[in-house]
């Protein structure tokens, strides 16, 4: 019989493959600051972290970060079979592997989510600019699984503020926050 694995190990999996590859919660959260500041002036860089904290609880953005990382890995190894490791190596322009497995993820969090997930892609900024020009390591996923965390906290933290100006209950706030656990 087969066992999950329990979500909070792999939540934690998640998390530190980030941190190993040198993503820190607080680089994504720069990347959403710098996203939604102008639509939002009273911003904080704590509700931007709160939000990436937030995206990271759910299951296919652990899963999408897990798989992505993997084969960044086991492309810098070389422990993939040819063709497949030399264009994972290169980030060849025509594999949009990478992008449809960080795409795949942004959905749970609305139309929003996959717009910006666009513009990251193609905008590169902050964090996710540092990983593609990147030479060292093999970055081909983990751009695009950052740019999927960061649209995903950009998306669900508009829908907040707008709720916040709202002056939605706590009672609605809270069950929100146990809408996106789900999943």
């Amino acid at each position: 019989m087969k066992v999950p694995v329990p979500s909070n190990v792999v939540e934690q999996a998640a998390r530190a493959k980030l941190q190993k590859r040198g993503v820190s919660l607080e680089d994504i959260a720069q990347i959403v600051y710098d996203l939604q500041i102008k639509y939002y002036s009273k911003l904080t860089i704590e509700d931007c972290l709160e939000s990436v904290d937030a995206v990271l609880f759910k299951r296919e953005i652990q899963h999408a970060i897990l798989v992505g990382i993997e084969l960044d890995e086991l492309a810098e190894r070389g422990q993939l079979s040819e063709p497949l490791l030399s264009i994972i190596q290169s980030d060849e322009g025509l594999f949009g592997v990478d992008e449809t497995i960080a795409l795949g993820s942004v959905f749970g969090f609305g139309s929003i989510a996959v717009t910006t997930f666009g513009y990251l892609d193609k905008a590169k900024l902050g964090i996710i600019k540092e990983l593609d020009a990147g030479k060292e390591k093999t970055h081909t996923f983990l751009d695009d699984l950052v740019a999927s965390v960061a649209a995903s906290a950009a998306a669900r933290l508009a829908h907040r503020l707008r709720d916040r100006d709202e002056n939605r209950s706590r009672i609605e706030l809270e069950k929100r926050d146990m809408e996106d656990k789900i999943g």
